[in-house]
């Protein structure tokens, strides 16, 4: 099944049901927010928001988004939940992760900001054996993690949910994880299987902090300006 969608470049990955505040200075995106506040009663207020995989956005001519940008092919729209509008006309958004698409075709040229036509991504109906015994192992590994990165990790670790799949969205968007690895959790379907790349970057995560208490950060994620927002 396919819809469009209007597209938020971002310099992070948003997983479904996590939390994203946004805020919305740009004209191009100021534009997008009163399209979403003005949709009929009932209809989903949600926006695609994609990770940016090279470049960063620029502006060019009446407002339209270019650049030297390449997108990543996967994203998750953010349902929009609350709206604050700032004196300078600008917004304080909060908005919540959904679902998960991919990419088929950008446009540029329809709205001030971008649009895609994406196909949606399937979603696990239910919990399977191998998923509820891995999940079980990565909340063990995890607190362990969350051991050595947090002064406090108890707040943390007793707020996992049980669920396979919600657990690994939440493991994903919490740890200290580059971009890259969270792009290709988010593009995994089976619970499961994303689940099993959890652990190993868990126990690499681990290995290095408890050797050098330190996360190393790849250089290509400090080139460039942060994405516009």
């Amino acid at each position: 099944m396919t819809a469009r969608l209007p597209v938020f470049p971002l310099g992070t990955v948003l997983f479904p049901g996590l939390v994203l505040p946004l805020h919305i200075f740009e004209e191009r995106y100021r534009a997008l927010v009163r399209h979403l506040v003005g949709l009929p009663e009932g209809a989903p207020r949600e926006f695609g928001v994609v990770a940016i995989r090279a470049g960063w956005e620029v502006t060019l001519g009446a407002g339209r988004p270019g650049g030297d940008v390449t997108l990543h092919e996967v994203g998750c729209t953010a349902e929009l939940r609350q709206v604050t509008e700032l004196a300078d006309g600008g917004f304080d958004i909060v908005t919540v992760g959904r679902r998960r698409f991919r990419i088929a075709e950008i446009d540029q040229g329809t709205a001030p900001y971008l649009t895609a036509r994406v196909d949606w991504l399937p979603e696990p109906a239910g919990t399977d054996e191998a998923a509820g015994l891995l999940a079980a192992r990565v909340i063990s590994v995890f607190r362990r993690y969350l051991s050595l990165i947090r002064p406090d990790p108890q707040e943390i670790s007793e707020q996992l949910p049980e669920d396979p799949t919600v657990l690994s969205h939440l493991v994903a968007a919490t740890a200290a994880l580059t971009v890259g690895d969270r792009q290709r959790l988010l593009a995994i379907d089976d619970t499961a299987a994303r689940l099993r790349a959890e652990l190993r970057l868990l126990h690499r995560e681990t290995s290095l902090l408890s050797h050098v208490r330190a996360v190393p950060v790849p250089l290509s994620e400090l080139a460039g300006p942060p994405a516009p927002n």
